[in-house]
């Protein structure tokens, strides 16, 4: 056999990419009740969690309230809770795929996460950049103090019956 034909075998960690590990997204809402000084280190705890089973966070956006499009509910403690507004935030991460079970798992248990997504995604950052999208884009608008407002001329009715005459009777 020639030696062009040879095939050599390389590992991923030799070719300086690690093929077995996958990008997700994380998308979470932790409960309400929770204060709101306290939501940096519930965050730090979801970021540890994945970074301990081997996890890698590519980019992360810390978790801010806002209102719910619906109503959610979650049974803490055997007593069902509704939530209307949430700490929602999200962690882009690469981890291997067989570790994401436990993870999972992990976040099932946590009783401050009202409801978690977890996304398979890409690397690049998939963020659209923030556009005005205002009713004029692209003009400048006017102060309302600088517009003019023009004076209609007075409608003469009978000039205007002799323009409508004349048009039907063409027609």
């Amino acid at each position: 056999m020639p030696e062009a034909e040879n095939n050599i075998n390389i590992t991923p960690e030799e070719n300086g990419k690690d093929d077995s590990k996958k990008v997700y997204e994380l998308g979470y809402l932790f409960v309400p009740t929770i204060a709101e000084e306290n939501a940096p280190a519930l965050f730090g705890n979801l970021k540890e969690q994945i970074e301990s089973l081997g996890g890698e966070i590519i980019s992360s956006e810390m978790p801010r309230m806002m209102h719910l499009a619906y109503v959610m509910s979650k049974v803490i403690t055997n007593v069902r809770h509704r939530f209307d507004t949430a700490y929602f935030g999200w962690i882009k991460f690469d981890m291997e795929a067989d570790k994401l079970a436990t993870l999972k798992k992990q976040l099932d248990s946590n009783p401050d996460l009202i409801r978690f997504l977890i996304t398979k995604t890409v690397r690049e950052n998939t963020l659209a950049p923030k556009r005005y999208a205002g009713s004029s884009a692209g003009r400048p608008r006017m102060a309302p103090e600088r517009r003019e407002e023009k004076d209609a001329a007075p409608i003469d009715k009978v000039e205007i019956d002799k323009e409508i005459d004349a048009l039907v009777e063409e027609a």
